[in-house]
């Protein structure tokens, strides 16, 4: 099934304030919170949920190989990040661990892309779960241009049983997940367009 990459209006970095006066951490901190190998490169998550995980990445030269484009393994990196991500929660709050990723990589990001990243579950089994990443580049300038930079599949075992000195491991995701609900929710009652504006106003 051939999956769309998500749209930059969708992946803005500030900090948003729900009617509640509640913040909405940036990408930036959650990205920290969520994934420091990931916060280490620049890498910034935008969507969490049990059906799809979506960030950015500015390549820069803590991401590139020498010949200053973006390092194969980095892709990987990000790929059973964003997969486990989402097998994590997709499974209930359960302990999951790779055991196998495959990625063709298609074409080079150059120092200074944009790259998007995309991660959906092709199956999501009890025990097993498959999911689909794909990073595009895209031109800051031009953001309809995109091209498909490399494309893998993450193959994990979920439902492991948590240990005692972990217990707390998932909680920062999950709290990310009710925070973009809730921003979700703030846009589609609050924002010009939304459903649930009132039109009378």
């Amino acid at each position: 099934m051939e999956h769309q990459p998500p749209t930059p209006s969708s992946l803005s970095s500030s900090t948003t304030t729900t009617s509640s006066s509640s913040s909405i951490p940036s990408q930036v901190s959650k990205t920290k919170e969520l994934d420091y190998p990931l916060y280490a490169i620049g890498f910034e998550i935008d969507e969490v949920s049990p059906s799809k995980i979506t960030g950015r990445l500015l390549v820069t030269y803590k991401c590139c190989q020498p010949f200053k484009v973006l390092h194969g393994g980095v892709s990987a990196m990000i790929s059973e990040s964003l997969a486990s991500m989402g097998a994590h929660l997709a499974s209930g709050m359960k302990r999951v661990a790779g055991i196998h990723l495959s990625i063709d990589h298609i074409k080079r990001a150059d120092l200074g892309d944009l790259v998007i990243a995309e991660a959906v579950p092709l199956n999501l089994g009890r025990t097993i779960q498959v999911w689909e990443v794909r990073l595009w580049k895209t031109n800051p300038d031009n953001m309809e241009s995109r091209s498909l930079v490399s494309s893998s599949r993450v193959t994990l075992v979920c439902n492991l049983p948590v240990p005692e000195n972990a217990k707390s491991a998932g909680d920062t995701l999950h709290l990310a997940g009710a925070l973009l609900e809730l921003e979700a929710a703030s846009c589609f009652l609050t924002l010009p367009g939304c459903r649930g504006t009132n039109s009378a106003s």
